[in-house]
């Protein structure tokens, strides 16, 4: 819009765009992978932790099946065993006979918790495994597992804390490996992403910007490179688009540099012909009847002319200015349109609006204002010229609802578009229905319609002219 400056697009920085987007992303994905790899190989850690100690406990319980008189053991022997193992006791179990080895003072336990050996799926082994990283302090751990013999058991009873402290340091270097593992392989991804995606995506990037601060220099046109991959493909649309667009603005300026030239002549032939126009009106006083009889025609030529150039100079003065929406009361417009058309009151046409009164659209006013003008002019100039040959002179403004579309019509009951004018319809300066026409109005309505989403169309009927105004339903305000 006027008076608003365009925000001047920055290209990122090497690491604030899609490269650190993409290395966090690889990163993000790595660690979670590791994460989902850390659950079971803490818990297989754990099971290898328990099943040394158990295998310790084994060893005594065939000590103890040698010695046919536990009590006889030599107590140093006895702790040497109880301490390999780490172990307050060891409990050894066969053929309902239980022998325990036990610290020369006992240990009472405050909180004791079961690791069962014999039970090896992964999910017991996951929550045993988590049960001991987060456990508190001071807990007694029981570890039961088969002996060496059949329908035997083995039981060792020992402190939890360092089983729990071997896995927090087996942790640790899971992390640190995974972090090393995770940086490697981003910054490699990296590396390979950056050659084929990062880069010609920073290029492509910086080569719009660039071209967009300055459309007129050929040398800015990207120079495409021979991949056959879909960035290929963008750079080559991309130097089409801009090789067509600095075609574009060469051909526009030269033609705003010829039309400037156009409205000069035309200020100048208007001046001329109001001066022309002004000697005709005196010429036409005289008497003389040949004077008479040929002043009406050139005063005609000359209103024709002086039309044709303030039409030039109008169009030549439009601007492509946004729509500014706003709800509006579509019976009202129509009559201000039909107003301003010089329908309302018409000694010969009859003007009937058939637009609902509650019908309400969220339109630019001023702009489709000038569609319906230009509409209902050239529905009353057609019925004029046709006045002596028609029996019933009306025009009409109706309004029909589809399905995804709000249509809005003028009709009239005239004789109808000659064929020049339905070949070159919505062109200017060659689609006019009337002699010394521009053209001008249908073409800059159908530029306002489309301007609204819509569309502006001829419809075929057997009497008389029809345009349809079809706009989109999301323009209709719902109360």
């Amino acid at each position: 819009m006027a008076g608003m400056k365009a925000k001047r697009s920055v290209l990122p920085g090497r690491f604030s765009g899609l490269s650190i987007k993409l290395i966090a992303t690889i990163m993000g994905v790595i660690l979670l992978v590791e994460v989902v790899v850390y659950l079971p190989s803490l818990a297989i850690f754990r099971a290898n932790w328990l099943e040394d100690r158990l295998r310790v406990g084994v060893v005594a319980a065939r000590v103890l099946d040698a010695v046919p008189d536990v009590m006889a053991l030599p107590r140093n022997l006895t702790d040497r065993l109880l301490t390999s193992a780490g172990a307050y006791a060891i409990v050894y179990r066969r053929e309902g006979q239980s022998q325990l080895i036990e610290l020369a003072e006992p240990v009472t336990p405050a909180a004791v918790v079961t690791a069962d050996m014999r039970q090896r799926d992964l999910f017991s082994l996951i929550g045993g495994a988590f049960d001991t990283l987060f456990a508190g302090p001071g807990r007694t751990l029981r570890i039961v597992g088969e002996g060496d013999i059949n329908a035997s058991m083995v039981e060792l009873l020992m402190p939890e804390w360092p089983l729990r402290q071997d896995m927090l340091a087996y942790s640790r270097q899971i992390a640190w490996v995974s972090l090393a593992i995770a940086a490697i392989t981003a910054v490699a991804l990296y590396l390979l992403a950056s050659s084929l995606f990062v880069h010609p995506i920073r290029r492509l990037t910086a080569n719009m910007l660039a071209f967009r601060q300055a459309p007129e220099n050929a040398a800015l046109i990207i120079d495409p490179s021979h991949r056959r991959d879909e960035i290929g493909i963008a750079e080559q649309e991309l130097a089409a688009m801009e090789a067509e667009l600095f075609s574009m603005l060469r051909q526009r300026r030269h033609l705003a540099d010829l039309g400037l030239a156009v409205a000069k002549i035309n200020h100048d032939l208007r001046n001329t012909l109001t001066s022309a126009q002004l000697l005709s009106d005196q010429v036409a006083t005289l008497d003389d009847p040949k004077v008479q009889r040929l002043a009406p025609r050139l005063v005609t030529t000359l209103d024709k002319a002086i039309g044709f150039a303030q039409s030039v100079i109008d169009y030549g003065r439009e601007t492509a200015a946004l729509p500014v929406l706003a709800p509006v009361g579509m019976r009202a417009l129509v009559d201000d349109a039909a107003f301003d058309a010089r329908l309302v009151g018409h000694p010969d046409i009859r003007f009937a609006n058939m637009v609902p009164e509650e019908l309400v659209l969220n339109i630019d006013a001023g702009q489709l204002g000038r569609v319906f003008v230009n509409l209902l002019k050239n529905a009353r100039e057609a019925l004029e010229g046709a006045a002596g040959n028609l029996t019933d002179a009306v025009v009409t403004v109706g309004f029909a609802e589809g399905e995804d579309r709000l249509v809005l019509f003028v009709a009239d009951t005239g004789p109808g578009l000659p064929p020049r004018a339905r070949d070159n319809l919505f062109v200017a300066f060659e689609g006019s229905a009337r002699a010394g026409g521009t053209g001008l109005g249908l073409a800059i309505a159908r530029e306002i319609t489309e301007a609204h989403g819509g569309q502006l169309s001829l419809a075929e009927v057997e009497r008389g002219t029809r345009f349809e105004l079809s706009l989109p339903s999301g323009l209709r305000v719902v109360e």
